[in-house]
């Protein structure tokens, strides 16, 4: 199965810091020929332009690009609510999500594992 167009996702307000994470993580789909819709995930700059956007408008920015995702692909080192909820709306239409994470990241355990029963991979 080929997935062209991806929704990325991870934390913007819950924390910047793994930004530069992201922008491999895009860089290297986009590489490989993916159009990876979500292209404020790794902007630098999305903490000041969020703040100039409503919530209504945040919202309807990010459930529209991912009703045109033929994935989703997550970042969870660090802990968003956005990005959880990105993650059950994603489910809940039946895209594929792929969830990854730092080593040391202390991740929720409402996410599977791969060596757990009901986990894909």
């Amino acid at each position: 199965m080929s997935f062209r167009k991806i929704f990325l996702a991870g934390s913007i307000r819950g924390g910047r810091q793994m930004q530069p994470v992201y922008r491999h993580i895009y860089d290297f789909l986009r590489r490989r020929g993916h159009d990876v819709i979500s292209w404020h995930v790794v902007d630098p700059g999305s903490d000041e332009k969020e703040a100039k956007m409503s919530e209504q408008e945040i919202y309807r920015r990010d459930i529209s690009l991912l009703e045109e995702s033929d994935c989703l692909i997550a970042e969870v080192t660090v802990p968003s609510i956005g990005v959880g909820y990105e993650i059950c709306r994603a489910l809940e239409v039946g895209l594929p999500v792929l969830c990854v994470h730092g080593t040391d990241a202390n991740v929720s355990a409402m996410l599977p594992r791969k060596s757990e029963p009901g986990a894909e991979g």
